[in-house]
């Protein structure tokens, strides 16, 4: 809440879990995640995947991303000291890819970055958590446990031209734009 503000619900995003694609760990669950990122599972193997040590890879603090991540899996503040922070999803999953052993690196980042660079070729992939997987759908129905809401903010007094911007956010063609990066609310 922001005061003086209003904030309409324009799209969703969801928060991919991003391992390389050598990494065998078939799925997490949403504990498992909070485990691995807080620095108390600190092996693959403790969640069935390889015998190697799990490079946790962090989001700066300046980041919105980080906070909702922190705040969904119980752990706002408690990732681990050990995580090296990168910046951009692009550094993060270059990180990941380039990480040695390759199985060992972990990151979260935008689900639509993630869906695109697996879509591209990428050797990484996203974790289905909670035996759901990382798709538009179960983020929009509420399935895929780790998302966020994508804001449009505006002055709490009407203005026609906010209320315009926000009518076409809203409609079809809006919502058509929108689905390039984020999950849009309404059907296309």
């Amino acid at each position: 809440e922001a005061p003086g503000l209003s904030a309409t619900p324009i799209a969703w995003d969801g928060i991919g879990v991003l391992v390389h694609l050598s990494n065998f760990t078939k799925e997490v669950t949403k504990q498992q995640v909070a485990d691995i990122f807080s620095g108390k599972t600190t092996l693959w193997s403790d969640v069935g995947g390889p015998e190697t040590k799990i490079l946790v890879i962090d989001r700066p603090r300046n980041q919105n991303i980080r906070d909702t991540f922190e705040s969904q899996l119980g752990i706002a503040g408690k990732i681990t000291g050990a995580a090296k922070v990168i910046g951009s999803d692009e550094q993060a999953v270059t990180t990941v890819v380039g990480t040695l052993p390759p199985l060992s690196a972990i990151t979260y980042l935008s689900l639509s970055q993630g869906l695109s660079v697996v879509s591209a070729g990428v050797p990484v992939r996203l974790l289905p958590i909670d035996k759901i997987e990382p798709e538009g759908p179960t983020v929009k129905d509420g399935r895929y446990p780790l998302r966020r809401p994508i804001l449009f903010l505006s002055k709490k007094e009407a203005h026609p031209l906010a209320e315009a911007f926000t009518k076409f956010v809203l409609s079809p063609a809006g919502q058509q734009l929108i689905a390039e990066t984020y999950i849009p609310l309404k059907e296309r």
